[in-house]
């Protein structure tokens, strides 16, 4: 202790009449010094005001010494309890527990400072950038519809954000370049950088000894939820949203994110699975670093110094989450399936510092959360099943013409559902199977894909029957388009050998049944027992009304592109060739060799890019 009480302690030990005179004559001193820290620190003047600087040391041993004055009295029993001298020395003691406590919240143990600089290291937390500009421009990473129909434009994925969320913040902090080398992944949490600032350790030995000895522990880890932490608070900077929310950790109204808009909670989920990951990643590390460490004194509180900082920032995240357990929106489901994945494997990391009744207690509202993220999914889902059961409905003739064959918007939809949703089938299996599930026999990820296509192909051919209304082989061209659409895309990911073959047969059986309803007539018109240059031009005429209708309808699977130009050159180039090798005379005459016919068959399936030029 200081050179105070040392005196002290010679004091009493000498004055065998004079002790409660010389221990008043000590706690007058101590007490004066004590209660002039406090006038100075609650004036203006007193924002450098303490025992510690900012780097552990003692810039004020005078102070420390009364301090030490005062526990040391408290300790010998120098007054009764009940007389006055009792009762100055137990506010002077209050005082300077008071004073520990302020320098314990001043007090820096954590260094965050590294995770800054050109090193590898650099996390743009103080200017994060995903901005709206970004949010709304950069590509999503879920392949969903993000407007009201399945008109909508479809959002193209990158597949990154469950395993690299990182990437969505850019290094230069203006949204314009993607994030580099520089930019700190938290995949990559340094577990070898050390979080601790090593000065102060000894001074939390110093503050922990002194608060043991007066009887005030329950007090200081009253103060450690107040403890500052620059790391952990670095990490949930992120959530200082645009928005202007700053969710607290344990009081205040509930959140609701239910009217925000789309750009914006996208941003607002993103913020908080990266938040919630490095807080979590943060957490680990930093027990396992003080744990490491000899603290003295303060060893015997380093479990509950670390959970009380968990504590607070883990209800910080999990009232978050909160605030999305409202939303019903299916343009929003893979956020937020996003979110309950990340949730629940963090607890294992954030429960692991907790102890005793807080590790129960938040165990159990992680899983209220949970499940109310659940319940969310689950209607969520639901919607997004209806939106394909209804979506084709408000096709209208304008559909049905050039384009209007190739892959329809909603089956876009649906199989972007499926493959947004296919790699998290694990979290499906168990929101899909818990109770109150809005699709009966929907019980998991499985059911989901056959729901989903099921659902789908009845809609489909009736959707195609407007295409049958322009007369030729449009419905049919299609059905094969959008069932092969099917088959590639949602069959790699579901569907067994017999699915898949029926689904191939379908294909199949429209591109025979196309040739038919749009070729075949070009053909016939080659009859036998017409005048041979009679038909002939009748059939150029069909031709060029068969080809100027069909050139710019769009076949994106290669294969099937491929299937259809050799069923239609089987048939028309063939007979026309037959044709003319019964009739050498018309060779001359003829508009069309069969090859340059071939090279017009060529030209078919090629969508708007097409050329249309035949003479």
């Amino acid at each position: 202790m200081g050179a105070a009480a040392g005196k002290a302690v010679e004091d009493l030990a000498s004055a065998a009449d004079g002790t409660t005179t010389r221990a008043e004559d000590r706690l007058a001193v101590a007490e004066r010094v004590i209660l002039e820290f406090e006038r100075r620190r609650s004036s203006c003047d007193g924002s450098d005001v303490g025992i510690w600087d900012a780097q552990a040391t003692c810039t004020n041993q005078g102070l420390l010494a009364a301090v030490d004055e005062i526990v040391f009295l408290k300790e010998m029993h120098a007054f009764p309890m009940a007389s006055p001298a009792g009762r100055r020395m137990d506010g002077a003691l209050r005082a300077a527990m008071s004073c520990l406590m302020e320098e314990f919240l001043s007090l820096r143990v954590w260094d965050g400072s590294q995770l800054e600089g050109r090193s590898g290291l650099r996390f743009a937390i103080d200017k994060l950038s995903v901005s709206v500009a970004a949010a709304r421009g950069a590509s999503s990473s879920f392949a969903f519809l993000t407007g009201g129909s399945t008109a909508s434009t479809v959002r193209t994925s990158t597949g990154e954000l469950s395993s690299r969320t990182v990437d969505v913040l850019y290094a230069s902090g203006s949204g314009s370049q993607p994030a580099g080398p520089d930019v700190f992944s938290d995949e990559e949490f340094p577990d070898e950088l050390d979080l601790i600032c090593p000065a102060s350790l000894s001074v939390l030995h110093e503050i922990s000894l002194r608060v043991i000895r007066a009887g005030y522990t329950k007090e200081l880890l009253h103060t450690f939820a107040d403890a500052p932490c620059e790391v952990l608070d670095r990490f949930l900077s992120i959530l200082q949203l645009q928005v202007g929310c700053s969710p607290e950790a344990e009081t205040g109204e509930s959140i609701s994110y239910e009217n925000a808009e789309w750009w914006t909670a996208e941003d607002m989920i993103r913020r908080w699975i990266l938040a919630t990951k490095l807080v979590e990643k943060a957490l680990v590390t930093m027990q396992t670093q003080l744990h490491a460490q000899s603290n003295g004194a303060f060893d015997r509180f380093k479990n509950d110094y670390i959970m009380a900082m968990a504590k607070r920032r883990s209800y910080i995240l999990l009232r978050f989450a909160d605030g999305f357990t409202s939303t019903r929106s299916p343009e929003k489901l893979m956020y937020v399936l996003e979110m309950y994945e990340v949730l629940g494997s963090a607890v294992p990391g954030l429960v692991l510092v907790l102890t005793g009744q807080h590790k129960e207690l938040f165990s159990r509202q992680v899983e209220v959360v949970l499940a109310k993220l659940a319940r969310a999914l689950r209607a969520m889902i639901g919607g997004a099943v209806t939106k394909v059961r209804a979506g084709g409905s408000s096709g209208t003739q304008g559909e049905t013409r050039g384009v209007g064959a190739g892959v329809h918007p909603l089956t876009r939809y649906a199989v972007s559902c499926i493959e947004s949703l296919a790699p998290h089938r694990g979290a499906l299996d168990v929101i899909l199977a818990s109770t109150g599930g809005i699709l009966e026999g929907v019980n998991s990820f499985g059911d989901l894909f056959s729901e989903l296509v099921a659902s789908l192909e009845p809609k489909l051919e009736e959707i195609s029957t407007l295409r049958g209304e322009e007369g030729g082989g449009l419905r049919h061209l299609f059905l094969a388009n959008n069932t092969s659409f099917v088959l590639i895309r949602a069959g790699a990911i579901g569907g067994d050998d017999e699915w898949a073959a029926c689904r191939r047969s379908r294909v199949e059986q429209h591109v025979a049944g196309y040739v038919e309803a749009s070729w075949a007539p070009v053909v016939a018109c080659l009859e036998a027992g017409k005048p041979a240059t009679k038909a002939l031009a009748k059939f150029n005429a069909a031709l060029d009304k068969a080809y100027s209708g069909h050139v710019r309808c769009e076949v994106s699977d290669p294969e099937l592109r491929a299937a259809l130009r050799k069923a239609v050159s089987e048939n028309v180039v063939g007979a026309y060739g037959a044709y003319l090798l019964e009739h050498p005379k018309l060779g001359r005459s003829a508009r069309h060799t069969p090859d340059t016919l071939a090279g017009l068959v060529s030209d078919l399936f090629e969508g708007e890019d097409a050329s249309g030029n035949h003479s």
